[in-house]
């Protein structure tokens, strides 16, 4: 095959370059032996050497040093963001096929960040490679306008599918802004020592910033505490993985009474309890929370609603953990000087901790369904669930958050969000499955039911159920 009908992602290479050098490079490749088949494809690495450069340039995560000798139709900054057109060619509305799962969605991290795992071992062979991670690409970036974290687990790289180095760099430029800006941590999990060596390799093109999102995972249960993550669902060959490294069981995810019994929770508990619990021991009008109240009510004021990306940025996390810990110790929590995303960080973490979903294990099946359903039925079908199906205190709040939510989006002009961007943030803290993790099957039906019902929620709430029939005189 000749070179041009080889596809080459733009840019130019990052191989490594020793001027003036009668000396041969030595070859990273010497270390394959001592960790055959699970390695990165280095022969890329080896093609030319560097040459002394005029000054660098600094693009965000990367330093790029500039060639004087060039070709002047090289491109100088292999960062430049112009790469989107390519990344939404043909389908700009793009649906995951269910029958091949490229990366999963395993859930929300403590702050409530979106996070995705990829897996080495369901890397294609070499020439597939490049489809691959465009559907990748494809199937995560409505969620990367949010903060957001990575997962990379290492175990399970072949020889035949070890993506090269020029192309992991080629890759990573066609990524537009928001993936590399709003990605908070990459985990690595499993990291082997010569995958180390290549991050080293690398580092001297690569900013402290980014250098800090990097973070190496040894274990499972290392990982579930980063994430804050009590059950993870992952392949088989992951855990089998894990424990012949660790020599340690697998790790057994609470059930519901677990969480709550676990110790002994202080009736003023309002986190990381049921919601019944919290309407039979504190002081609820209506069903609200008192906590989820003060939120909204911080919330609603005029500086805070329409604040640029409300529910997308992270609050500080020490913050919002000291305020929930306040909280269950049934002190008064005064709101007035806290940080807005400090605030929705803590009406997030309410959702998130409860013990059952505000929708209900028993109608996830039903709300993942949501875009099977006829769209002459999806109003009628989404009212009865709501309206007959939730039980009276889950009603009562979401119908005020989804109220409250409404507000939110008729300050879009200013903070942002739209139905859709407010759907993506909150389905996955409205619904989850209590046997698995929530694939990225699964959450694009659940965001869709929420965004129906945002968009859709006068006709939905139309008549309160609870209001009692009037008398006849």
């Amino acid at each position: 095959m000749d070179n041009q009908s080889v596809p080459r992602l733009p840019g130019p290479a990052i191989n490594p370059i020793v001027e003036n050098s009668d000396e041969p490079q030595p070859s990273l490749s010497d270390l394959h032996d001592f960790e055959p088949k699970l390695e990165f494809d280095d022969s890329e690495l080896l093609a030319v050497p560097f040459t002394h450069t005029t000054h660098d340039v600094m693009d965000e995560d990367f330093v790029i040093a500039e060639d004087p000798n060039d070709e002047p139709t090289e491109i100088v900054n292999p960062l430049e963001d112009d790469f989107e057109d390519q990344l939404r060619e043909e389908n700009e509305n793009f649906s995951i096929s269910p029958k091949r799962k490229n990366c999963d969605f395993l859930g929300t991290d403590k702050q409530g960040r979106h996070i995705f795992g990829i897996y080495a071992s369901r890397f294609p062979e070499k020439s597939q490679m490049e489809s691959f991670i465009r559907d990748i690409i494809k199937e995560i970036e409505p969620y990367v306008e949010n903060d957001y974290i990575l997962v990379y687990f290492h175990q399970g790289l072949k020889e035949d599918n070890k993506p090269s180095a020029q192309f992991l760099w080629n890759s990573y430029k066609e990524l537009d802004r928001n993936f590399r800006k709003n990605l908070k941590n990459l985990y690595v999990v499993h990291p082997t020592w010569f995958i180390r060596v290549i991050w080293n390799f690398f580092s001297p093109f690569i900013s402290e910033k980014f250098r800090k999102k990097l973070v190496y995972i040894s274990n499972l249960d290392e990982l579930r505490q980063a994430l804050g993550l009590s059950k993870l669902k992952l392949p088989d060959n992951i855990y089998n993985f894990d424990d012949s490294l660790n020599h340690s069981r697998r790790h057994h995810a609470p059930t519901i009474d677990d969480r709550v019994t676990h110790k002994q929770m202080a009736k003023t508990a309002q986190f990381g309890v049921t919601l019944k619990f919290i309407v039979t021991n504190s002081p609820c009008l209506n069903s609200i929370p008192p906590i989820v109240r003060k939120c909204v009510d911080s919330l609603s004021i005029t500086g805070m609603i329409d604040t640029e990306g409300i529910f997308r940025r992270s609050g500080n996390h020490s913050e919002i953990i000291a305020l929930k810990e306040r909280v269950n110790r049934g002190e008064d929590v005064d709101l007035k000087d806290v940080n807005v995303h400090v605030i929705a960080g803590l009406l997030k973490s309410f959702l998130r901790d409860l013990a059952e979903p505000l929708l209900t294990f028993e109608l996830y099946d039903e709300i993942t369904s949501f875009l099977e359903w006829p769209k002459e039925d999806r109003s009628r079908n989404v009212t009865m669930l709501i309206r007959e199906r939730l039980p009276e205190e889950n009603y009562e709040l979401f119908k005020y958050l989804v109220e409250f939510l409404v507000r939110v989006m008729e300050c879009e002009d200013l903070n942002k969000m739209t139905s859709s961007n407010l759907a993506i943030v909150f389905g996955p803290n409205f619904l989850w499955s209590d046997k698995k993790t929530t694939s990225l099957d699964e959450i694009a039906p659940i965001n869709a039911f929420v965004d129906f019902v945002l968009q859709n929620q006068k006709d939905i709430y139309l008549v309160d159920i609870n209001q009692g029939p009037t008398p006849i005189g």
